[in-house]
């Protein structure tokens, strides 16, 4: 079984929380793209973990993690990571931790370059979590970067140096200037503590695969943050749907036996970019406070909103999702009544599809409200024990976006969450 566990909105859904709770039944967990510029939460009987580098099936006994050719990996952020695992009892050696030759590392002249940019262009920055992601991406694909398999390699120095040449005709425009030794050294540093985890991850998966084992592929952001799919340039810098697993991971060969979209029951965005959706005031003040929406990675106040038919539906069918992860229901515990937003209006005519460019950026939303459960609903294990109304407005969801809700999640805790089919 190949699995892709994916995000459908704007990220910040809830993958890191699937991950960790289905890996149980996975021998492998994959991250194929990204970098450190987001975070997977995860709470579970050894306390809370924010991981923005590791797959979040880290924190499985069993379960080998592996890092693929289509992430970018900030050396020392990774080793951080690694040393707070490990202070926490959580085992990572290279049996259970594996990352690819073919994976970029983002240097720390990337982000300082993703910093000078979002200066300079002040009240028209991306918003930007300025960890070096755009600028590193750019430099793997003009083929003026650097691979993990590159730090044994016996002309590190001279490429580093050439690289640092290259890269310092840009930063002479922001006044700034890169020292090739002080690079050199920082890759020894944090690229030795790294080098018994390399490995030809192609090979590992591919024998994996050939063995039966249940590989899960976990996602980075969600489809509307897809550099080609998501509302750009608004967006990552990498793939964030489902196809682009067996790629990111370097086996392009296999393929997905399913994708489980992973969705919230109401809508949020951290960073710039148009999100139709987004509620103000008092009204969203609410709803932050009450789902804890500030990110994993940046510990920014996340935009909020309720639940976008629109933008879920045609995440959905980005993502191929053949099922669904609903996650932190139980935050609207507390509302009578459930904001939905059920359409655009652009120009005076309203509309279900997703639009594009400068009509997503005009766009209005069309709100209506469902009734509300108005009851805890953080002890259901069954879907029996959910109230009717909670279950109407699953149902509702699963015919808006045309896709079963299979996992249903009412807490933060590993285990607070109901199986529905």
């Amino acid at each position: 079984m190949l699995t892709a566990i994916v995000g459908i909105g704007w990220g910040d859904e809830g993958k890191g929380r699937m991950v960790d709770l289905l890996g149980e039944s996975y021998d492998v967990v994959v991250r194929y793209q990204g970098g450190n510029n987001a975070g997977h939460t995860v709470i579970n009987e050894r306390g809370k973990f924010v991981l923005n580098l590791l797959p979040s099936g880290i924190l499985r006994e069993n379960t080998v993690n592996v890092m693929g050719c289509g992430m970018v990996i900030d050396l020392e952020h990774l080793c951080g990571e690694i040393a707070r695992l490990r202070e926490k009892g959580i085992r990572i050696t290279p049996d259970n931790l594996k990352i690819s030759s073919g994976a970029i590392i983002c240097m720390p002249y990337h982000k300082q370059q993703d910093c000078l940019e979002e200066d300079r262009l002040a009240d028209k920055k991306f918003g930007s979590t300025r960890r070096g992601i755009g600028p590193v991406y750019a430099d793997k694909y003009m083929k003026k970067a650097l691979r993990m398999a590159d730090l044994t390699a016996s002309n590190l120095a001279e490429r580093l140096s050439d690289l640092v040449e290259w890269k310092n005709l840009t930063f002479a425009g922001y006044g700034a200037k890169i020292d090739a030794s002080e690079m050199l050294a920082w890759l020894k540093k944090y690229g030795e503590e790294l080098l018994p985890f390399v490995c030809d991850v192609p090979a590992y998966l591919t024998e994996a695969e050939k063995a039966g084992k249940k590989i899960m592929f976990e996602a980075q952001l969600g489809a509307l943050r897809d550099i080609d799919l998501g509302i750009y340039p608004y967006t990552s810098s990498s793939p964030t749907i489902a196809a682009y697993a067996p790629i990111g991971a370097g086996v392009p060969a296999l393929r997905l036996t399913d994708t489980i979209g992973v969705i919230k029951a109401y809508s949020t965005c951290v960073g710039e970019g148009p999100f139709t959706a987004e509620m103000f005031g008092d009204e969203a003040e609410e709803l932050r406070k009450a789902g804890g929406e500030y990110g994993a990675a940046t510990g920014r106040p996340r935009r909020v909103g309720g639940f976008d038919v629109v933008a879920s539906r045609y995440g959905v069918r980005a993502q191929g999702a053949d099922a669904l992860a609903l996650t932190k229901l139980d935050v609207l515990s507390y509302l009578e009544q459930i904001p939905v937003c059920v359409a655009y209006e652009v120009d005076g005519v309203r509309t279900t599809e997703f639009p594009y460019g400068e009509a997503l950026a005009k766009a209005k939303p069309v709100y209506e409200y469902l009734p509300g459960f108005h009851c805890d609903v953080s002890t259901c294990r069954r879907r029996e024990d959910l109230p009717a109304a909670a279950l109407d407005y699953i149902a509702y969801i699963e015919k808006a976006v045309g896709a079963p809700v299979k996992y249903l999640s009412v807490g933060p805790e590993r285990e607070d969450y109901v199986q529905m089919f």
